[in-house]
Formats: C-alpha cells, structure tokens, sequence
C-alpha cells in the first residue's frame, strides 16, 4: 500500500492539512521536539476544527473513507436492538447512551426498531464531542425519525448515576494508541518530529509507563517480544471505563469492534502491528500523509477490555464474533420475503457482509459487559469466546 496508490486531495483538503500540520509542529516545539504517537494521532483525529473527527469532512459511506456497519445497512442495527431492548428492560431506568455515534444511523434504526418492540429508552443520549457531527446526526434523526428526535440528547461528558444500555461501535479502536519496537532487546516507543522535508517517525527509549505496559504483555503471553517487532497498546481503555465505572449504577454495556484477543493480538508473525489509515475506502499504513484527511484506527486488544473491565466492577457478560452475535439475534428474521427480486439480492448480500467469515462477521468481535442485572444471553449462545481472553 503505496502513497503513489491513494487519490490526491484537492486543493481545498490540502489547505486544511496543512492548517493542522502548523498546529501539530507547534505542538512538537513545544514538547521539546519529540511527540509521542499517542499524542500525534490525537492531534491528527479530534483537533478543535481540524483533526479528522472534529472537521466537516465527509467520513462515513460510499463517498467517506469507511463504512460501518449502520451504514451498510438497517439490518444491524435493527439486530442489535433485540439484546437492547431486553436489557432495558431490566434497569430501573430504561436510558441508552451511544459513544460516537457517526452520521446518526444507527440511533435512528435503533430506535424505530425499539418502538416496534414497545421497548423505547426513557433517554436516547448521544455522546459527541464533535459540533460538526453532532449536527449531521441531528439532521439524519431528523429525516428518519422525527417523531423520536425529541427523546434524543447530545452530551460532552457523561451523566452521573444512571441506569442505562451502552453502546459503543467502532469507538475503541478510533483511541490514540501508544506504539512500540523491541531493538536491541530493549523497547523503543515511537513518536513524531519535525523536519523541513515533512514530518518524521522517530523512536527513542520507552518512558516508565511504556515499560511497565510491555513487561505486563509480556508476562501475560509468557513469552518476550521478538527483535525488531513493533506493535501498539490503547491507553485510553483504563481512563474509558473508569469514566463509565463512576457514571453507571446499573447497565449493560455492548462494544463492537474489530479486533483479537490478546494472544491473537500479539502474534509473533504480526511483527507491524495492527495500527492503519483510511483515505476513500483504501487502507495504508502511513500516519504522517495529510494528516486531518486520513481516518486513523488500531484493533482493539479485547483481553485489555475486559482487564480493564473487571478492575472497574464490570462483569464480562459475553464476547464473540459479530457473525455469531447477529445470526443468534435473529438478523436472518429481518429479510423481507415479500421484497421484489433485486431488494432480496440486496438485503441477501448486505447480510452476508455483516455475518460471513471473510467479510465483518469474523474481523468484528462483540464484548457485553454488565453491572448490578443479569443480562440476556442472547447474542452468545451460539459460541461464547470469553474463554479466549
């Protein structure tokens, strides 16, 4: 995946780029010339007007730079309602909260599924830190279900002691990641500086928290690292369900994502890590190219989930593949048998995109968490993988 093979911004991206480049290599200087990655791609993805998460750029479907699963199609989320709306029926108070909620798809579909299942959240809230996408997601709600939009509110940080569902897709692996290299027998942590000539990836040696993190993988896997392998680590998992741990009295909590367990994660053969961009729908592994334009993601470690997860008074409720969750909550019941032909191709192919091995069914793993009620097994009986972990 060459730089040669992405297509070239216009004029007007390559400005706002640029805009960001100035802030980024302010930002270096100011760090004393070295940046740690984390940093950087924090910087790159939810800088005030600029990083990619915070700018009016288009991001989500056919003409963004990635498709998720609501995007695809209504099926998922109309699936997904089905553990949804037991849930809430066993907290006091039924209330969802969804992280990063995109172009407001998936509440939309959840929601009109959740009425036809007379099971409506008390509070449907959206946390968002972006304006910019918090008024796409207004406008989507809006066309889609206006009759519901007014149960629907836009938070910037979490409510305290409330009952609710969480939902969080593809949110973790949009986190900052710290990344690492084993040379010399000794980690390396990588960071970014600034030349003339652009900027550069740079590594010098790990900080204490780096070390402490690598020794902790280390003797989890009861292996060391390879020479020469590098990797990366989410730091922000611990702080996500600490903030989540102090907000949430009763809940469930339901995150999907791409990504392994951690013996998976780590694999010896998987010596570049898991960390990559997306520019119009092609993957690349370049962090420096037009940054602002490029979406940047790592998988997520599911073993550190539910590490994390348990230390905060989270009981792991279940973790499998989104192929398994889907097909046990009933997503083949949603194909219209009444469609005409090309609308049944349509609703056929989408489904095989979400549940199949090659496609998301396999990549994408779904991890429930509960505290203070019994959540439903739905989703996970037809394989539970919380062994792997």
């Amino acid at each position: 995946m060459q730089r040669l093979e992405l297509p070239e911004p216009n004029s007007e991206e390559k400005q706002h780029s640029a805009q960001l480049l100035t802030l980024i290599r302010q930002r270096i200087e100011q760090a004393g010339g070295w940046l740690d990655f984390a940093d950087y791609m924090a910087l790159a993805l939810y800088a005030p007007g600029l990083g990619y998460y915070s700018a009016g750029l288009q991001k989500f479907g056919g003409q963004g730079d990635f498709t998720t699963a609501p995007e695809l199609s209504p099926m998922f989320a109309q699936t997904l309602a089905v553990p949804v709306a037991q849930s809430l029926a066993r907290l006091p108070q039924g209330n969802i909260i969804e992280f990063g909620a995109g172009s407001g798809k998936l509440a939309a579909q959840m929601l009109l599924r959740l009425q036809q299942l007379q099971q409506l959240p008390d509070q449907y809230f959206i946390v968002e830190l972006s304006a910019e996408l918090q008024q796409r997601q207004a406008q989507t709600l809006q066309r889609l279900v206006p009759e519901l939009v007014d149960q629907v509110r836009w938070l910037e940080t979490l409510p305290e002691h409330i009952d609710a569902v969480v939902i969080a897709n593809e949110v973790l692996d949009a986190m900052p990641v710290r990344r690492f290299s084993i040379e010399d027998g000794g980690v390396q942590m990588l960071g970014v500086t600034s030349a003339e000539s652009g900027l550069q990836l740079q590594a010098k040696s790990a900080d204490a928290d780096m070390q402490k993190m690598i020794e902790h993988l280390q003797q989890d896997l009861q292996r060391p690292f390879d020479e020469a392998y590098c990797s990366e680590f989410n730091p922000s998992i611990q702080p996500w369900l600490a903030a989540l741990d102090v907000a949430l009295d009763q809940a469930a909590v339901y995150l999907i994502d791409y990504g392994y367990p951690r013996a998976e994660y780590y694999l010896p053969e998987r010596v570049t890590g898991t960390f990559m961009g997306y520019y119009r729908q092609r993957a690349f592994d370049d962090a420096l190219w037009y940054p602002g334009l490029q979406d940047m993601t790592a998988f997520v470690d599911f073993t550190a989930v539910a590490e994390a997860a348990v230390q905060h008074d989270f009981e792991l409720a279940g973790f499998t593949s989104q192929g398994n969750f889907l097909m046990d909550c009933g997503i083949t019941e949603l194909l219209d048998a009444n469609a005409d032909e090309q609308m049944h191709l349509l609703q056929v192919q989408q489904l095989k995109t979400l549940t199949q091995n090659a496609e998301m069914g396999e990549r994408f793993k779904v991890m429930a968490l509960g505290r203070g009620i019994e959540l439903p097994e739905t989703g996970f009986r037809l394989r539970d993988y919380s062994y792997r972990l």
